[in-house]
């Protein structure tokens, strides 16, 4: 049997009150999987990240689907997050579709990067995407790009 999981950032809080339902009315512990405790009472990136590894840890065949995973997670959780996957990935038996604007998220080794923005579906390269080029420029130099963001005032 094939198993999986949506995850979209805007229903994260809708996730998090579910659990904390579950809790109230059941024998067994489901913080077990997410942290330990409720989610709700986790910082924003912690109960992200406690959540995705919860998710992520059985071993059965699975398609997860991640829209913006990263929207809570600070640049090392995200690399915490590239982990995970990996570790999961290493399975054999999953599939992780993701949509990101993550330049740290795009770098997964061996992920086909498809992008959306010219009305058609095309492959792209890492390097060739608009997120890894904005923020390799605005690393590389950020006074000239607020110099130029804000060049009006």
């Amino acid at each position: 049997m094939t198993e999986g999981f949506f995850f979209r950032a805007e229903s994260f809080f809708n996730f998090a009150s579910y659990i904390d339902a579950a809790a109230k009315e059941s024998s067994y512990n489901p913080y077990y999987f997410y942290g330990g405790r409720s989610l709700h009472e986790q910082s924003h990136g912690e109960s992200f990240l406690n959540l995705f590894k919860g998710r992520l840890s059985n071993r059965r065949p699975a398609l997860y689907l991640l829209d913006e995973p990263e929207a809570a997670l600070s640049p090392a959780r995200q690399l915490a997050l590239l982990r995970i996957l990996h570790d999961h990935e290493m399975s054999g038996r999953s599939q992780f579709i993701i949509a990101t604007h993550s330049p740290i998220l795009l770098g997964y080794p061996g992920a086909t990067l498809m992008s959306f923005d010219s009305g058609s579906i095309e492959p792209i390269s890492y390097r060739e995407t608009p997120h890894y080029i904005i923020t390799k420029q605005f690393l590389n130099a950020p006074d000239n790009m607020l110099r130029e963001l804000f060049k009006d005032e």
